[in-house]
């Protein structure tokens, strides 16, 4: 693992540095159900604003593949942080519930569209055996800005949601003006060079392994979302707890991956990537499921824990499968396509929990590990097909410079 860090280029680095500045600042998604429903709204009402920005991001996954592919990873990631900067400071000066659902749900689509480029241009830059170790250096510096980050959002949001507002939109802006500084485009292909060639959606349709993991991804993700919806409720509202110890929970999960990310990759980097996945969606689903036992401080502690482990098996290894299944000139767009089943979730995993929650919680949190068992039972299955041969590649642009065959 150490040897593959060290091989990381310089731009792969860069790219880590600048997410680490716009994670540290992603205050918005996780505290917009405490904030609506602060402002009276019902908790079923509240997952409106979370399902608003999961629809936004649903498009926004389409739209950044195509754009990343079309355009190059940079300008892709310059033109989300700067719309996204703007929108979410709009948000100090809109107050209603439905002009804040329309406003979070702009600035999913527009906020997200960096997400594919990113994934992208890691692909672009590392080989296949490096990459479980580039997209857990890459989620590294993700965490360490989540676990500072949402520390201070909780802090924040003691004071003043406006302070949440202001310094998620400086940081989505200085992660704008890195990429236009120090990032290079990527792999580029026209319209044209792609014209005799099979269309992105006709290359995923043709590829049941494919479509199989995206349903397990789609399913624990939407476990997974309980965590930006439901808990904060319960741990607010059900459980007792001030909006402070959901922060610091939400902090404990970004140190554990800090601390146990690259050596527990260490490790699944070299075991089969759809069995990862699979082990670690039976984790999500499990933590959240100890929530029908676990009322205390510690016992909440433990059920991070657990998901955490999970997060940390999975998502290196959904991420560089897909990066490996991907043709190279419509990297972009499959990436595109592992966003859309994690914005599907963003959409549908609030709507569900909040409105299972409102019903009974401890159906909610049974039914999380349910669910969790499911995506580990399609992930596995998607491993029992080999990716179509026979794919032809368009010749790409790289920086402006032509690439061979």
């Amino acid at each position: 693992m150490r040897a593959n860090l060290r091989a990381l280029p310089r731009d792969a680095w860069v790219l880590f540095a600048g997410t680490f500045v716009n994670r540290l600042g992603t205050f918005v998604l996780p505290f917009v159900t405490l904030y609506l429903t602060q402002r009276g709204n019902s908790v079923a009402r509240a997952g409106l604003g979370l399902a608003g920005y999961g629809l936004g991001a649903v498009a926004a996954q389409a739209g950044g593949g195509l754009l990343a592919d079309r355009l190059g990873r940079r300008n892709a990631i310059a033109l989300s942080m700067f719309g996204g900067a703007g929108l979410t400071l709009s948000l100090v000066w809109v107050h209603g519930l439905w002009g804040i659902v329309v406003v979070v749900a702009v600035l999913g689509f527009v906020a997200e569209l960096y997400r594919p480029a990113s994934s992208a241009l890691i692909a672009d830059l590392i080989p296949s055996e490096r990459r479980v170790a580039a997209f857990s250096a890459y989620r590294l510096m993700l965490n360490i800005g989540w676990a500072v980050g949402l520390a201070l959002g909780g802090i924040l949001a003691a004071h003043s949601f406006t302070l949440l507002f202001v310094g998620d939109a400086v940081t989505s802006g200085a992660f704008g003006v890195i990429a236009l500084l120090a990032l290079p485009h990527g792999t580029r292909t026209a319209k044209h060079e792609e014209r005799n060639l099979a269309t992105a959606r006709s290359s995923m349709l043709a590829d049941r392994g494919f479509l199989f993991f995206l349903a397990a991804v789609f399913v624990t993700a939407a476990v997974y979302m309980q965590n930006a919806s439901t808990l904060a409720i319960h741990v607010r509202d059900t459980l007792g707890y001030p909006i402070t110890t959901y922060g610091y929970l939400q902090a404990m999960n970004g140190v554990l991956v800090v601390l146990f990310e690259l050596p527990i990759s260490s490790w699944t980097q070299h075991r089969n990537r759809t069995h990862m996945v699979a082990l670690g969606g039976l984790f999500v689903g499990l933590g959240f499921a100890t929530l029908v036992v676990f009322h205390s401080v510690p016992g909440l502690m433990v059920m991070i824990v657990i998901w955490t482990f999970g997060e940390i098996v999975e998502s290196p290894s959904t991420s560089a499968f897909v990066a490996d299944r991907a043709p190279e000139h419509q990297r972009g767009r499959y990436q595109g396509a592992l966003g859309m089943m994690y914005a599907g979730a963003a959409v549908m995993g609030p709507i569900i929990g909040t409105n299972a929650y409102g019903v009974s919680p401890n159906a909610l949190w049974g039914g999380c590990g349910a669910v969790g068992l499911v995506g580990a039972l399609c992930a596995l299955r998607a491993g029992r097909y080999l990716a179509p041969s026979g794919r032809s590649r368009a010749i790409p642009t790289v920086d402006g410079q032509r690439g061979s065959e």
